[in-house]
């Protein structure tokens, strides 16, 4: 499977999977068509080998900060989870982020995702601390950070 750059004709195709993908959740509003739009260049897709969405990321270079890089979304289909898709991603977000003079990369996800939090720490992120209500009350997230050697 090769990584490909995301386009915004993917977004159907991400929107219609990824709420089955989190069990049922909604996380659809969390990936609005803009970050098809507006970050193609730091976002990708994996399709299977029947042309089928496997995986995506959507991630950005920081506005605020030009040392960082942020990872917003990432999604494996659940029949492609434990073949290291995931991992593949973020390893080319951290190769193109590099490439842009990036210096470290920055990923939240909720304490009560502890699958989230264990694939973070394997990447070699470091969980800066436990944000209280960072997405509204009663949304707490764990900020992490990678340093880009």
């Amino acid at each position: 499977m090769q990584i490909r750059h995301a386009e915004p004709a993917d977004y159907g195709r991400v929107i219609g999977r990824v709420n089955a993908w989190w069990g049922g959740r909604e996380m659809a509003p969390m990936l609005p068509r803009l970050f098809f739009v507006h970050f193609e260049g730091t976002s990708y897709v994996l399709d299977d080998e029947d042309g089928q969405l496997a995986a995506f990321l959507i991630g950005f270079l920081s506005q605020t900060d030009p040392e960082e890089a942020y990872v917003h979304f990432v999604g494996v289909a659940p029949e492609h989870r434990g073949e290291g898709l995931g991992r593949r991603l973020y390893e080319r977000f951290f190769e193109d982020a590099r490439g842009h003079g990036r210096t470290r990369v920055r990923s939240v996800t909720s304490p009560a995702n502890e699958e989230s939090v264990a694939f973070h720490k394997a990447l070699g992120f470091e969980a800066e601390r436990v944000a209280h209500d960072y997405d509204g009350p009663g949304e707490d997230r764990v900020l992490f950070v990678k340093p880009l050697g």
